[in-house]
């Protein structure tokens, strides 16, 4: 690297540790410019003879040698496994690939697997992981910032059934993130905007200072300022290392992770998985449980256009999929949230916190009509 580089990736590079069982598990989130390069990103992993590179046809061209470079220096063998691109690939078919690639080589129970991509690959490599031999390490290196402030990090990984998003997965944490904000300059500018919805969420469930932060930066974080979106992936990583520590398995306190998801869940499902970017069902789902949180006396009315307002200039939708209030109500009854067939949503009790809640289906349906077409 030149010294410029250098200089680049100290003034960047953050560590974010996430602490598990009272500290006795945990591992690291490295986030900077150039960690691909730096030798001294990928010392201290797991020792094996193999490591195994997830990713896709996409972004393999852009970071693949690179990475296999890199890997070389600590492993005999350095295999890798290409993945069609997109949502509508997560599921058995693509999963059985990684499988497919493990077996044919011969891999054993130490083989580390990488995954190289955004959320659909973090989230297959880690559910392969988990089930390959019961149980390999697996590395995460998200490319995408939907990835690095939220799916690579936390443990959740799993696949999309046509009935449901996400729900055939398992709890398996990586052994390390490595977030490099230079993978970010490559991405579509559709997939920014998408990765800017779960870093807004953050701000209403669990910061209402970093919410107002957002409104401040958000022009410079489409426009990719590296300080702008290295302090954006810090203080979302910090935040949801903060709440895995204390719920690892989402029994609790995790949930309000999934603000504005269930309502996203179902646009995804309603519509087919690709249609719309997970981010921006999300995006589309904060509307709307934004809504419900007025509708139902938690947050005061005008707290819905500021919203409204922050998602629809990070480019993401506001207005949602009209698939009729009973195929959303059919469909987010399936989500994971739920318990005996009740509808639960994750809603915002005042700035920088939120909780569980139920609400009629009249209300609901009242939420939907007001933001579908």
């Amino acid at each position: 690297m030149t010294a410029a580089t250098t200089s680049q990736t100290r003034d960047l590079t953050q560590l974010v540790p996430i602490k598990l069982d009272e500290g006795q598990r945990g591992y690291d989130i490295l986030i900077g410019s150039a960690l691909l390069d730096e030798t001294s990103s990928w010392l201290g992993l797991p020792k094996a003879t193999a490591a195994l590179i997830v990713s896709n046809e996409t972004v393999a061209p852009l970071y693949l040698q690179r990475l296999q470079a890199q890997l070389s220096r600590h492993y005999a063998r350095v295999d890798s496994v290409l993945l069609p691109d997109g949502e509508r690939f997560k599921d058995w078919a693509s999963l059985n690939l990684v499988f497919d690639r493990l077996l044919e080589t011969a891999s054993d129970r130490k083989t580390v697997l990488f995954a190289l991509g955004g959320g659909v690959i973090g989230d297959m490599t880690g559910f392969a992981a988990s089930v390959y031999m019961r149980g390999v390490p697996f590395v995460q290196v998200p490319t995408t910032l939907l990835a690095q402030v939220d799916s690579s990090v936390g443990g959740k990984t799993a696949i999309n059934h046509p009935l449901g998003k996400n729900m055939l997965g398992a709890f398996y944490q990586p052994a390390r993130v490595i977030a490099d904000l230079d993978t970010l300059d490559s991405l579509p500018q559709r997939e920014l905007s998408a990765g800017l919805a779960e870093v807004i969420k953050y701000g209403p469930i669990a910061d209402a200072a970093f919410l107002d932060w957002i409104e401040v930066n958000l022009d410079a974080l489409l426009a990719r300022d590296k300080a702008a979106l290295a302090y954006a992936v810090k203080r979302c990583c910090e935040i949801k290392a903060w709440v895995v520590g204390q719920d690892e398995r989402e029994q609790g306190l995790r949930a309000i992770l999934n603000f504005g998801h269930t309502f996203g869940h179902a646009i995804e499902t309603g519509l087919g998985y690709g249609a719309w970017l997970h981010g921006e069902a999300v995006g589309c789902g904060m509307v709307m449980a934004c809504d419900l949180s007025v509708r139902l006396g938690l947050m005061p009315a005008e707290f819905l256009p500021r919203m409204r307002t922050l998602i629809e200039r990070a480019g993401l939708p506001v207005v949602g999929p009209a698939l009729g209030a009973q195929r959303y109500l059919e469909l987010m009854r399936v989500d994971k949230k739920a318990e005996g067939g009740a509808i639960r949503f994750v809603l915002v009790e005042g700035l920088g916190r939120a909780g569980m809640h139920a609400a009629p289906d009249d209300l609901v349906a009242e939420v939907l009509a007001s933001h579908c077409a």
